[in-house]
């Protein structure tokens, strides 16, 4: 008779196939339309601050891995989510060193310096584009389309745009929030692929949405401008820096459509994304620790 042999090893015992560079390659495809379209409409520029902040990213995380005697793990794609997030982020006519710069502050500052993958707190691409604002207001607030300076829709009113200009992105504003379309194809990839949770974007878009119609504003006008829609879909549904529970995501969400509301209402700066999902990252571990469900059996008296 046959022996059973047992294999004894320390959880988890059920593996998923997915794996890190497998996640961010398909948020690279996902990444592709908001790309095209932003080269459609920004042209060459598109194409230059794009490839500088991936370039910036991946050697400044390779550079910073051999100095601290690590493993070079750039081939995982993480450094290149980063690089192609901040490069899409930012206005068409930034300087090419500013991006470079600021691509590597956020390895360094937004990931490095915590460990690397896994240990960082706060989104790396928004720490850099919030260094990029704080250090360079006047070029991060240039706004081009065609080659004519121009306000961003969020700066003038709702009536000044029509919903398909705002929907198919033939407005002034960074690169890769404009065209509505090209981001929602991401999205729908990324939902088909088991890499977005829809509760991040739902809470954060319909509070957002909520709110607006409370205060007497157009729902729709403030889904559709800023970089919303943008950091909905690929910012704030970073694995690593968001809640992992359920109901974590929506408080996160809900959380981040909040403090955004008040910022475009009643603050000086015209967007406020970057801010509300960084802080709402800082309130992670807290919501983590809150909403973490019971361990089956703790907590219940037995009989007798």
């Amino acid at each position: 008779m046959e022996e059973t042999r047992f294999k004894i090893s320390p959880s988890p015992h059920i593996r998923d196939e997915d794996s890190t560079q497998n996640i961010m390659l398909t948020v690279v495809v996902a990444l592709l339309p908001v790309w095209i379209a932003a080269t459609y409409f920004f042209g060459f520029d598109s194409i230059r601050l794009v490839v500088l902040s991936s370039l910036s990213a991946i050697i400044t995380e390779a550079i910073c891995q051999k100095l601290r005697k690590r493993p070079v793990t750039v081939w995982d794609g993480s450094a290149l989510i980063t690089g192609m997030l901040l490069g899409l982020s930012v206005p068409p006519t930034l300087p090419s060193w500013m991006i470079v710069f600021g691509a590597a502050v956020a390895i360094i500052v937004g990931k490095q310096l915590f460990g690397g993958l896994g240990g960082n707190p706060f989104n790396p691409a928004l720490v850099g584009r919030a260094i990029l604002v704080i250090s360079f207001p006047s070029p991060m607030s240039k706004w081009t389309i065609d080659g004519i300076t121009t306000a961003t829709p969020l700066m003038e009113s709702a009536g000044n745009f029509a919903y398909h200009e705002l929907f198919f992105g033939n407005i002034a504003g960074s690169i890769g929030e404009t065209s509505a379309f090209a981001i929602l194809l991401g999205g729908i990839f990324m939902y088909y692929r088991g890499v977005l949770d829809y509760r991040m974007p739902v809470s954060f878009l319909g509070t957002v949405a909520i709110l607006s119609i409370l205060l007497g504003q157009d729902p729709i006008f403030q889904i559709l401008s800023g970089s919303l829609l943008f950091a909905a879909i690929f910012m704030a549904s970073d694995l690593v820096t968001t809640p992992v529970t359920p109901k974590g995501r929506w408080i996160f969400g809900i959380g981040a459509g909040v403090i955004l509301t008040v910022i475009r209402t009643w603050g000086s700066l015209p967007e406020g994304v970057t801010y509300s999902i960084l802080l709402m990252n800082a309130a992670t571990p807290l919501i983590n620790r809150y909403t973490r469900p019971r361990i089956y059996g703790r907590g219940v008296k037995a009989n007798g």
